[in-house]
């Protein structure tokens, strides 16, 4: 007997359901993007250590030594292996490998809410509605999420994050589907184990439940007259979920494999051992890991060093070697291991401090401090076989704004769709089957290319 054709939905509506239970793209569409983007660019990998808060330029990569006091803060700048490429006293480990990563100078836009921000450097877009906790566009790790996310042969998820989302990032119209596979956000605690991988919560229960699964793609598959992209979608699901059950997914995530002298070069602290797991990850072969890399110390959590909240040369003489420890050390192994032309790193948060201490919001300040600033910040970048030890860019005097090659958040993007084999300018559909682009605008940064 032949399926039953007596269905309720028209073929196209059960399609067009199909295409939202992926999240804003269809099957075809899907596989085709899949297939576009892992042609030449099939192994390799981001990793995103975002500071969420926005550190400061001037206490970091941008130091205005020339600058009045009120502009220069308390810290000295040192030279580093490159020469014209100082940085900060407080990342003495990264001024000896600065020929492994390039710095950016002259990044800026308009956006001073965090979760704007964020939604405007990760996206793409400018938001609607800046103070929104979650982008209505998908933030740039999302789409390689998606895109990047064809598991044939894959061990370990391909888009892994200690974070369900950024503040003002997110899947947006891609759906839970795009969302990280959630690992808990303490590898460097003594207890921490494999079983702290988890799903989503957004999305786990489904993930668990395989028979919910099967039912309803049986169901859609019925109404389809078993469409081979319904059962596609099938397959798609089951190796999710075995996915999660894989031994060698236990394995990436398993510090314990590590040596007692790796783990203390990274550092026995939460930004050390998450950049340690983050490289783990990425030799495994996932394609995406997202960090939130700030709160290492609860007396500072974020780098949204206001002098309302706390000492702005406090917390950086607190934070600072922390991060520089881990950044190091996760350049050096990637280096070493040769893994440096298909593994992209990216420090950044969504925009820098205001040059003058104490400019802006803290009427009364408690403490030395600097505000929401987005015309000026710094992103390093290493890896990704683009050429290293050079600085793009430049702002002023005081560090207000770039005064040489500005660049737009999107020409970075582009940089980073283009290593990746991701063509921006392909549409994805939103909510309404409306074709979107990945990136509105933006052309790959060409000192990186």
């Amino acid at each position: 007997m032949s399926p039953t054709r007596h269905h309720s939905l028209p073929r196209r509506s059960l399609l067009q359901a199909g295409s939202l239970l992926l999240g804003g793209i269809g099957l075809p569409d899907l596989y085709r993007l899949r297939a576009a983007s892992s042609q030449q660019q099939r192994d390799t990998a981001v990793i995103l250590l975002w500071l969420e808060g926005g550190p400061s330029h001037m206490e970091t990569y941008d130091m205005k030594p020339d600058a009045p006091v009120e502009y220069r803060g308390e810290f000295r700048s040192i030279a580093s292996n490159v020469e014209g490429l100082d940085l900060c006293e407080h990342l003495p480990l990264q001024s000896r490998l600065a020929d492994k990563f390039t710095l950016i100078r002259s990044v800026s836009h308009a956006i001073t809410d965090h979760p704007g921000g964020a939604a405007r450097f990760l996206t793409g877009y400018t938001p609607k509605n800046i103070s929104k906790l979650t982008s209505d566009y998908p933030a740039f790790d999302t789409v390689v999420g998606k895109l990047r996310g064809d598991m044939t042969g894959a061990t370990v998820p391909r888009f892994v994050s200690n974070t369900t989302y950024f503040k003002g990032g997110g899947p947006a119209y891609l759906g839970p589907t795009a969302q990280p596979f959630v690992f808990e956000s303490s590898p460097h605690l003594p207890d921490y184990r494999v079983r702290d991988v988890r799903v989503a919560e957004s999305v786990s229960h489904r993930l668990a439940d395989r028979q919910f699964l099967l039912r309803e793609l049986d169901r859609m598959r019925r109404a389809l007259d078993a469409d081979a992209n319904v059962q596609a979608m099938d397959e798609f699901h089951e190796r999710a979920v075995d996915l999660l059950r894989s031994s060698a997914t236990a394995n990436a995530f398993d510090l314990t494999r590590e040596s007692d002298a790796t783990r203390a070069r990274y550092g026995h602290h939460r930004m050390g051992q998450s950049a340690l797991l983050a490289r783990r990850l990425v030799e495994s072969g996932c394609a995406m890991v997202s960090l939130d890399f700030g709160r290492a110390n609860k007396a500072f959590p974020t780098w949204d060093d206001h002098g309302d909240a706390h000492h702005i040369f406090k917390a950086m003489r607190a934070r600072l070697p922390m991060y520089d420890q881990a950044l190091s050390a996760l350049i050096h192994d990637l280096y070493d291991r040769g893994l440096d032309r298909r593994v992209l790193v990216i420090a950044t948060g969504e925009f820098g401090r205001t040059p003058k201490v104490n400019m802006g919001r803290a009427a009364r300040p408690i403490a030395p401090g600097r505000v929401h600033w987005a015309d000026a910040m710094s992103i390093l970048v290493s890896g990704g076989g683009m050429p290293m030890g050079q600085v793009i860019g430049s702002t002023n005097a005081r560090g207000e704004h770039p005064v040489d090659r500005p660049l737009d958040p999107n020409d970075f993007l582009a940089t980073v769709y283009r290593f990746l084999g991701i063509d921006p300018s392909q549409n994805l559909l939103d909510q309404r089957g409306r074709p979107i682009p990945i990136l509105p605008h933006g052309k790959p940064i060409r000192e990186l290319l």
